[in-house]
């Protein structure tokens, strides 16, 4: 079975790239080549570019809490960049499909794959699945991919360290 290469995947890659916006056209195909895109596409200058928009284009859609906004927003990137769906077997990695057109160079692909994938996420997992980091001064960008769908946190680290602030707070002197 061939997982659906637009799906979680995608997304993460999109919250990296949010996270720590890549500073080069090297930086960003490694990044890319890390999180295990099959690299046939062609690689061009303006690709860094086109991916920091993008970048800024999806955290639009993580900052908006109401889900018809969000909805739109998403709904936009996908119909500036998706193509009809097709089946391909590009680099021998199995049949699958892909929503874009065949010839894009990186940072286009990255622009459908990031949208068909946050669509597909917020579909499937619920449309406040995308949020960045409860914990006062972080702020960077998660995917929730939770079974109960509650995540508020980064990671694990920001969440302990949250609960031993809250935790140290309720045990200050003076405090009732």
């Amino acid at each position: 079975m061939h997982l659906n290469p637009y799906g979680q995947d995608a997304v993460c890659l999109m919250a990296d790239l949010a996270n720590s916006p890549p500073t080069s056209l090297d930086d960003l195909v490694k990044r890319c080549l890390d999180a295990g895109f099959v690299m046939d596409m062609p690689v061009v200058e303006e690709d860094l570019t086109v991916t920091l928009d993008l970048v800024d284009r999806w955290c639009e859609i993580v900052d908006t809490s109401d889900e018809k906004r969000r909805a739109e927003l998403v709904n936009r990137l996908l119909a500036e960049t998706a193509a009809h769906p097709r089946l391909t077997d590009h680099g021998g990695t199995g049949w699958h499909v892909h929503y874009r057109d065949q010839g894009l160079p990186l940072g286009k692909v990255l622009r459908a794959l990031g949208a068909v994938g946050t669509a597909l996420h917020l579909a499937g997992r619920g449309m406040s699945r995308l949020g960045r980091c409860a914990r006062e001064g972080c702020g960077l960008v998660y995917v929730d991919v939770s079974r109960g769908g509650r995540q508020r946190y980064c990671s694990p680290r920001c969440s302990n360290r949250d609960a031993v602030r809250r935790h140290r707070a309720r045990r200050a002197p003076g405090v009732a």
